[in-house]
C-alpha cells in the first residue's frame, strides 16, 4: 500500500534551559505593542515586560483566572484595540496560551467570537491572519504551543469547544524546561496526564499517520521514564525537560490528526464541573482504554489492538506487557496522584444522557479508534466515576 499523508509543523521551536530569555528579542522582532496573556501568577509576564524596555517598545498583561472563556477573549481583544498591540505572548499553561491565541486571532477577524467557535457556532473560517504570537508554556501538559485550535470554555452554552484554524499556530514556542521546576506534585500530574492522553489516544486513533505514530512512539515513552519522576522528584531537570519534550510532541501529535473518546467527554464536562481538565483526562483514561481494547477485540482490528500492545510495553517497561496490563498500569498511576474522581467534583448518573449526547457530537470523538455505541458510553463513564 502507498504511503501517503500530510503534516504541518509551521511554529519555528526554540527548546532548551534557558530560552526563556530569547523572547525580548523576539517580541521586538515582530512588534512594537506587546500583550502578555498569562495566567493568575503574573511574576513571569511582569519580569517579561520589564524587559522590554527599548525606545518605542510596550506592553500590557491581560491575565486569565482559569481557562478561558469567551468573556476572558472578549475583554483581551479589546485591550488589544486600545492599546493599538501588534504583537501577542501567551505565557502560561494551556489556559494562558490559548487565550492567547484566540486573542490573536479575533484582534484582525471581524465579527463575534462564536462566528468561528465549532459547535456551539457557526464555525467560520478566519479570513485574515492573527497577530503573530509567542507561545511561552510553563507547564507541560498542553502542547497547544504548537497546536493551531484554542480551546474556550462558553458561559452560555456550559460547553468547552476549539476555536481551530490553520492560521493559528504560533510564529514560535519558546520552551524552556526550567519554567516547570516550581510546578506542585499536584499540576505536575495534571499536566503529565493530559499530554500522556494526547499521545496515546492520537497514536491508536482513526486519524493517525506514519508522521504522528513516529511522534507518539518518542512521547510516549519519554513519559513512561520520567512522569513518576517529576511528580516525586519535581527539582530532577532530566524528568522536566523530558515531560516538556514529550508535551510538545503531544501537541504535534493532536495538531496533526485526531484524539478520541476521553477528550470527547472532557470537553463537555469540563464546561459543566470546576474540574481541572488533566483530572478529567485521568478519570476517563483508564476506563476508555478498557472499552477500547474490548470493543476492538470484537471487531479483531488487529493493528489498532497492537499499538495498543505497544503503548503497555512502552508505560509498564514490560516487554511481554498486554494492553489490558496498559489498563492496570494506568490505574495504579492515577491512584499514586491522588487524582479526584468525577464524583467528587459533583459529577451525577443524572447527568449521565446529557454528557453522553455532548461527547457524541465532540470533534475528538470522530478519531477515536473504533465507533462506541449508547451502553459502551454510558458503561465509560460509570467506570469514571470511582476508581
Amino acid at each position: 500500500m502507498a504511503l501517503t499523508f500530510e503534516s504541518a509543523v509551521p511554529t519555528r521551536i526554540i527548546f532548551g534551559c534557558g530560552s526563556l530569555g530569547k523572547v525580548p528579542e523576539l517580541v521586538v522582532k515582530l512588534g512594537k505593542h506587546a500583550l502578555i496573556v498569562t495566567g493568575a501568577n503574573r511574576r513571569n509576564a511582569i519580569e517579561l515586560a520589564e524587559k522590554l524596555t527599548q525606545p518605542g517598545i510596550s506592553s500590557q498583561i491581560f491575565s486569565v483566572r482559569g481557562e478561558p472563556t469567551t468573556t476572558d477573549i472578549i475583554s483581551a481583544v479589546s485591550l488589544v484595540h486600545q492599546n493599538n498591540c501588534d504583537v501577542i505572548v501567551g505565557l502560561g499553561g494551556g489556559s494562558a496560551i490559548d487565550a492567547a491565541k484566540a486573542t490573536a486571532a479575533l484582534a484582525t477577524n471581524a465579527g463575534i467570537i462564536t462566528d468561528y467557535l465549532e459547535v456551539i457556532g457557526k464555525g467560520k473560517a478566519l479570513t485574515a491572519e492573527p497577530l503573530p504570537m509567542i507561545a511561552v508554556p510553563t507547564t507541560a501538559g498542553t502542547g497547544t504551543e504548537v497546536t493551531k485550535n484554542a480551546v474556550i470554555k462558553s458561559e452560555e452554552f456550559n460547553v468547552k469547544v476549539s476555536l481551530r484554524s490553520d492560521r493559528m499556530y504560533p510564529q514560535y514556542a519558546v520552551i524552556d524546561p526550567l519554567l516547570t521546576i516550581g510546578l506542585s506534585p499536584e499540576i505536575t500530574a495534571y499536566t503529565g496526564i493530559d499530554a500522556l492522553t494526547h499521545l496515546l489516544e492520537a497514536y491508536v486513533s482513526a486519524k493517525s499517520n506514519p508522521f504522528i505514530d513516529m511522534v507518539c512512539r518518542e512521547g510516549l515513552q519519554r513519559i513512561a521514564s520520567s512522569l513518576e519522576t517529576a511528580f516525586t522528584n519535581g527539582n530532577n531537570i532530566e524528568a522536566r525537560e523530558n515531560m516538556a519534550f514529550a508535551a510538545m510532541l503531544g501537541g504535534m501529535a493532536l495538531a496533526n490528526g485526531k484524539l478520541g473518546a476521553v477528550h470527547g467527554f472532557a470537553g463537555p464536562l469540563g464546561g459543566l464541573y470546576p474540574a481541572p481538565h488533566g483530572a478529567v483526562c485521568a478519570c476517563f483514561l483508564p476506563p476508555v482504554m478498557e472499552i477500547n481494547v474490548a470493543a476492538l477485540r470484537k471487531t479483531k482490528k488487529a493493528e489498532v489492538l497492537k499499538k495498543y500492545h505497544e503503548a503497555a510495553e512502552w508505560l509498564t517497561g514490560n516487554t511481554n506487557a498486554c494492553a489490558e496490563d496498559g489498563v492496570v498500569w494506568l490505574r495504579e498511576l492515577v491512584k499514586k496522584f491522588k487524582i479526584q474522581t468525577l464524583a467528587s467534583f459533583g459529577v451525577q448518573q443524572a447527568d449521565f444522557p446529557g454528557l453522553v449526547e455532548k461527547a457524541k457530537n465532540a470533534s475528538s470523538m470522530k478519531g477515536n479508534p473504533v465507533t462506541l455505541n449508547q451502553e459502551q458510553l454510558f458503561l465509560i463513564l460509570e467506570k469514571s466515576m470511582h476508581f
